[in-house]
């Protein structure tokens, strides 16, 4: 009689905050849990809450990078680290993951390759590594195209809408988080995540700040992320004299309390689960973004919230700006994401799905 494979699973990630792809991996993780996998994290980079709050959680994590960005090094820790866990399964999460195992794909030839994605491949590379993996889980048709048109063949892909429950709150209040930020408890506040990289379009988000303190002054914004675009970010907001208004951070491990504070979650470009959107529609808190995969994967337009064009550039901050004036228009929207929420992206049906997807890989 044929042993079965033990179902242990080794999730990769980067060092996330818990909203967007971090606070997917926590739901996630817990998932297989539930289902009696045996679940451990490896941890590519340095920052973010992500790695401590599993490790609260009871999960065994390890930290096999220490820099802001994966690189080959990481990579060897990788195969030491799956060479003495033995997964089943290494189950890697965004782009940079899947490039990491790609790479390693050779020497993990004990363990399953599942490849997570949010954002479709951007080069061959990318795509080269994807075709490695054994299954290939995407977000949407969009990513999923995507993938195809990379190489990746649509009977290896799953199309699995996220699901989405609140995090856990630590209790500190509005008064105790505008202080850690360098806030006016007072003032309203709006909420961006997005990695400072090209693809965020972050000069729209600027340029939409700019615009909106014309016409309603005193909004402070939030924008959570790091990368290499920092410096470029921060001299244009002092440049545009938007510094006193913009607070950028490159991790925030208090978020889930930040998130139900803010008025509105906006973003300028393509970012995974749209940054703070999914995370945002359960707790009733409206959406502006620029037309993207993941606007239109989460956000009916003007009904949870907007979706705008890229041009005209004026189009966003006036969205944003309706949003925040305007209370009632503001409640709708909130009432309207929260129920997409419960019906679209339960977890009920996502994680069974997930587990699936990835149950599918041990079959002979």
């Amino acid at each position: 009689m044929k042993q079965e494979l033990p179902r242990s699973i080794l999730m990769m990630v980067r060092g996330l905050d818990p909203v967007g792809a971090g606070r997917q991996v926590e739901i996630v993780a817990e998932g297989f849990r539930q289902a009696g996998w045996d679940v451990q994290v490896a941890v590519t980079t340095s920052g973010g809450a992500v790695p401590a709050r599993l490790a609260q959680a009871g999960f065994v994590v390890h930290s096999i990078g220490t820099r802001e960005c994966v690189d080959l090094a990481v990579g060897a820790r990788l195969v030491r680290l799956a060479r003495r866990l033995r997964p089943s399964v290494i189950h890697s999460w965004g782009r940079s993951q899947a490039l990491l195992v790609g790479w390693a794909r050779p020497l993990l030839h004990e363990s399953r390759i599942v490849c997570h994605l949010a954002i479709g491949p951007r080069d061959a590379t990318t795509g080269f590594a994807l075709r490695r993996a054994d299954r290939v889980i995407t977000v949407s048709p969009g990513v999923a195209g995507r993938c195809e048109a990379h190489g990746v063949r649509s009977g290896r892909i799953d199309i699995i809408p996220p699901g989405i429950t609140a995090a856990t709150v630590s209790g500190l209040s509005r008064e105790q988080m505008a202080g850690r930020l360098g806030l006016r408890a007072e003032s309203p506040w709006t909420f961006c995540v997005a990695p400072l990289v090209a693809e965020s379009r972050l000069e729209r988000l600027l340029w939409g700040i700019d615009q909106l303190d014309v016409v309603h002054r005193g909004v402070e914004h939030v924008l959570v992320g790091a990368g290499p675009l920092r410096g470029r970010l921060l001299r244009r907001a002092r440049v545009q004299q938007l510094s006193e208004r913009l607070h950028v951070i490159p991790h925030c491990d208090f978020l889930p309390d930040l998130l139900p504070q803010v008025k509105l979650v906006w973003q300028s470009g393509s970012v995974a689960y749209g940054g703070a959107i999914l995370d945002a529609m359960p707790l009733g808190i409206p959406a502006v973004a620029v037309a993207s995969d993941a606007a239109r994967q989460l956000i009916v337009d003007d009904q949870t919230g907007r979706i705008v064009p890229a041009e005209p550039g004026s189009e966003f901050p006036r969205r944003a700006m309706n949003v925040i004036e305007d209370a009632p228009l503001a409640a709708r929207y909130a009432a309207a994401a929260q129920a997409r929420a419960a019906e679209h992206f339960s977890i009920a049906v996502s994680i069974p799905r997930h587990i699936e997807a990835v149950e599918r890989v041990l079959k002979p």
